[in-house]
């Protein structure tokens, strides 16, 4: 492996007045296993894909050409078998050595006689993860791999990235992150910070260092305000100095001129001190991620009982996907529903949204329940925001401003969705259930694709305000902090 080097490296999409990356500079060791965060749409897949040479720079170079593998990887041939597929992909591997990856991956061996677009999206990132790490000499870019893994399947990959080396990785998962990685890439507003360490280890300097730059923020303010104020006294000091001089003897005049002299050096010495202040003041917090506090105006059911199953599970014509569940959900409950991929959470949630889901035992709603739903796949958007908006009957003000606080740019509200990145496309289903006043929200994998820092946003949110809400998510750091009551499927 290789120190790879970017530098004064400038690049932009073409039609767009906003440049992705201006003058970077960025050195990166090969061998490590780094993480790289940041906002959504703030250049990470993009310097992926700057990396992997699938796109050129404006300005700049990227030093020495190292071989690159980028995930997710293409597949032709899809309706093959899973080992037909693999096989093909890499056909100058042993056989031994695939089976030894796909069995670190926790892939079994009937998952590899099935037809590969019948897997799971997260059975397909797990085979198509062991294909990446065959590829020797290789550095490797990996994209969001978590956002099909349920819990249990990211600890395992996090697991299996951790004993390999050589890779670049993108994710918004933190105790992912924590389990694998060994340095933190982080593009910011002031420019890109690299640390050695895990996503925690990062954060905790982080906010060590915001925590100093406020409160030499504050102190700097303080000394610029009196500052200001000497500024003035000396100034005024000298005009009184200046007209006394008028109608003064010869003698007396030189030395109130000399006086005058030095009381305008002493201004201009403050003036110099004052400067350096403001300077130093504005070195400070350029680096400091701007979270707005999100807030939601619940609906409150005059039931206390909002929702009611009795042995209910969800059947599709093969048998129950989960064991019969009866459980309630009263007014100001949060409910988790965990489980692995294909446990059948995201039809349950339809089915509690009132979707013609087939299913056994009984399902029960408070009358005149007002629903808001967060569906799992974002795709479907398209037009600007402002129709979809109008679409669905929120107000437009709050709509956008909750997009704002979630830092979807100003210049992309005139801008076809079908053009957001996957991560802004699931704001915007944010933004709408946020501007809905509702007695339940549901919502499925709410996080997919989300940056760390909207996901704290939304942490606080639901600490703050007793929202009724049913959520699908696997960002082990986030169903901690939130707290809500985990319910499995299984």
């Amino acid at each position: 492996m290789s120190l790879l080097q970017i530098s004064d490296l400038s690049f932009s999409y073409p039609g767009s007045s906003e440049a992705v990356f201006d003058h970077l500079d960025l050195r990166l060791d090969t061998n490590w296993r780094a993480g790289l965060v940041a906002r959504n749409g703030r250049g990470k897949t993009t310097l992926l894909r700057l990396l992997a040479h699938r796109l050129t720079p404006q300005t700049g170079s990227i030093l020495p050409a190292v071989p690159t593998d980028f995930f997710p990887l293409a597949v032709s041939e899809p309706h093959l078998t899973t080992l037909e597929v693999l096989e093909n992909t890499a056909p100058d591997v042993e056989s031994w050595r695939l089976y030894r990856e796909l069995a670190d991956l926790e892939v079994s061996e009937e998952v590899l006689t099935r037809p590969f677009d019948a897997l799971s999206p997260g059975e397909r990132t797990r085979c198509l993860l062991a294909l990446l790490f065959l590829r020797e000499g290789h550095f490797l870019l990996i994209d969001e791999p978590t956002n099909h893994l349920d819990m249990a399947g990211r600890e395992v990959v996090s697991r299996y990235l951790r004993r390999q080396s050589g890779f670049l990785l993108v994710s918004h998962d933190r105790a992912f992150l924590d389990g694998c990685v060994d340095h933190i890439i982080a593009l910011q507003p002031g420019g890109v910070e690299t640390v050695q360490g895990t996503f925690s280890t990062w954060w905790e300097e982080r906010q060590r260092r915001e925590d100093f730059e406020r409160a030499q923020h504050q102190k700097l303010t303080r000394d610029i305000a009196r500052l200001e104020e000497a500024q003035r006294q000396t100034a005024r000091w000298s005009d009184r100095v200046e007209r006394s001089k008028i109608g003064s003897h010869a003698f007396d005049r030189g030395a109130i001129g000399h006086k005058a002299a030095k009381m305008m050096k002493r201004s201009k010495a403050v003036e110099n001190r004052r400067q350096t202040a403001i300077e130093e003041k504005q070195a400070l917090l350029q680096n400091v991620e701007k979270t707005p506090t999100l807030e939601l105006r619940p609906l409150t059911h005059p039931k206390s009982r909002l929702v009611e199953l009795r042995d209910c599970a969800v059947d599709y014509g093969a048998g129950p996907l989960f064991t019969p569940l009866t459980f309630t959900v009263e007014r100001g409950q949060q409910l988790a529903l965990t489980g692995p991929n294909g446990a059948g959470k995201s039809s349950l949630l339809k089915l509690l949204a009132g979707g013609d889901i087939p299913h056994t035992g009984t399902v029960f709603s408070a009358s005149n329940l007002v629903l808001s739903v967060v569906p799992q796949d974002a795709s479907f958007l398209s037009g600007l925001p402002g129709e979809y908006a109008a679409a669905c009957g929120v107000d437009l003000t709050r709509f956008l401003s909750f997009l704002r606080k979630l830092d979807l740019p100003r210049e992309l509200f005139d801008r076809d969705m079908s053009t957001y990145s996957a991560g802004q496309k699931k704001k915007v289903l944010l933004a709408r259930s946020l501007s809905e006043s509702a007695h339940l929200y549901l919502w499925d994998e709410p996080l997919n694709y989300v940056d760390v820092f909207s996901r704290m946003q939304l942490e606080d949110l639901l600490r703050d305000f007793p929202a009724t809400l049913i959520l699908v998510e696997h960002d082990k750091a986030f169903l901690n902090a939130v707290a809500a009551r985990p319910l499995a499927l299984i």
